[in-house]
């Protein structure tokens, strides 16, 4: 019988529970807690002296996660569970999922953003889970395309991603054709929350397969009757998309990421349909692989990206309506 296959360490960057605070509603002043303590419709905000802890996750096939060497909380060897998933909203509409990791050895909590929250402003609770579901505490955000990923460039051409270098001119929705500032590569075990997501060619209008890394989101516009949520522009994360048929994990070897930063966060074009380019900001970049984001840390410094305004579509959402609502039917 072979043994468990290991995962690489990972590593996420989390906050003190008790510092993501109720600043309105039934429990003012208590921190993040357990979804039974939790009121949803409470006003929850990020303390503004709060800083992100860099927490490293060792992850091993049936065996568990447990503190990694070199992480800034725990002790390595430590247990770690996921107790709760919180689901808040801004006033924008926006959704964050919240993680809420227990610390065996001294019962403490931390708060895991699944995306990027900020102080100042307000989230006010919608849902409270005890159970976190399939999410997984090494789930790190990687927002990225794999090799041979054909970009639609200013011309109309179409080049294979690797290709790009600063300064090539690429097509976006919103901004017309804009110069690529930096094009980021990593190559990482396509293994759990790294094993990229292929869209098979024809699902979304793609004209070949898409591979793209787990969280990469792909840009949805459905009018009228058509419309998936509350607006016409949706952006949806690739793994929410899975079925096992249509669009499937490829798990096995090596990947090569590569990832395309402009001066904003675009809409680009990849096998022909509408995708995220990285969206670059403190918080987000917090929650990738350091392999993708050092280069872009050490060159462009002052960088900072306000999030395309389309709105997030979750798993729950796409379980509710079914992915055949959204996948083009083949002749």
């Amino acid at each position: 019988m072979s043994s468990p296959r290991a995962l690489p360490p990972q590593a996420v960057h989390v906050y003190d529970a008790d510092l993501i605070w109720v600043t309105s509603g039934a429990n003012q002043g208590d921190g993040l807690d357990l979804a039974p303590l939790c009121e949803p419709g409470d006003v929850y905000r990020l303390d503004r002296e709060a800083q992100p802890m860099r927490m490293l996750i060792e992850a091993e096939t049936g065996t568990g996660q447990h503190v990694a060497p070199g992480s800034e909380v725990g002790t390595p060897g430590d247990a770690l569970s996921l107790v709760a998933r919180h689901v808040m909203m801004t006033a924008e509409g926006d959704c964050v999922d919240i993680l809420l990791i227990r610390h065996e050895e001294d019962q403490h909590l931390y708060a895991l953003p699944l995306s990027p929250i900020v102080p100042r402003t307000d989230y006010t609770l919608i849902e409270a889970h005890e159970d976190p579901g399939t999410a997984q505490l090494s789930d790190l955000v990687c927002i990225a395309f794999t090799t041979g990923t054909l970009i639609t460039m200013a011309g109309g051409a179409q080049r294979p991603i690797e290709t790009l270098v600063p300064g090539d001119r690429v097509l976006t929705r919103d901004s017309g054709p804009q110069p690529v500032r930096l094009v980021s590569k990593a190559t990482l075990p396509a293994l759990g929350t790294f094993a990229p997501v292929v869209i098979a060619a024809g699902t979304l209008g793609n004209e070949s397969d898409l591979v793209v890394a787990p969280h990469h989101r792909v840009f949805l516009y459905r009018r009228g009757a058509k419309r998936i949520g509350d607006t016409s522009e949706i952006l949806v994360q690739a793994k929410h998309l899975v079925d096992g048929e249509h669009v499937w994990r490829r798990e096995g070897g090596y990947v090569d990421y590569y990832a395309l930063v402009f001066d904003r966060h675009e809409i680009i074009y990849a096998e022909g349909i509408p995708v995220e380019s990285l969206q670059v900001s403190e918080a987000t970049l917090n929650l990738m692989p350091e392999e993708l984001t050092a280069e872009i840390r050490a060159r462009l410094p002052d960088l900072h990206h306000k999030p395309h305004f389309g709105t997030e579509a979750g798993r729950e959402l796409l379980e509710k309506i079914g992915r055949e609502a959204i996948f083009r039917k083949k002749e």
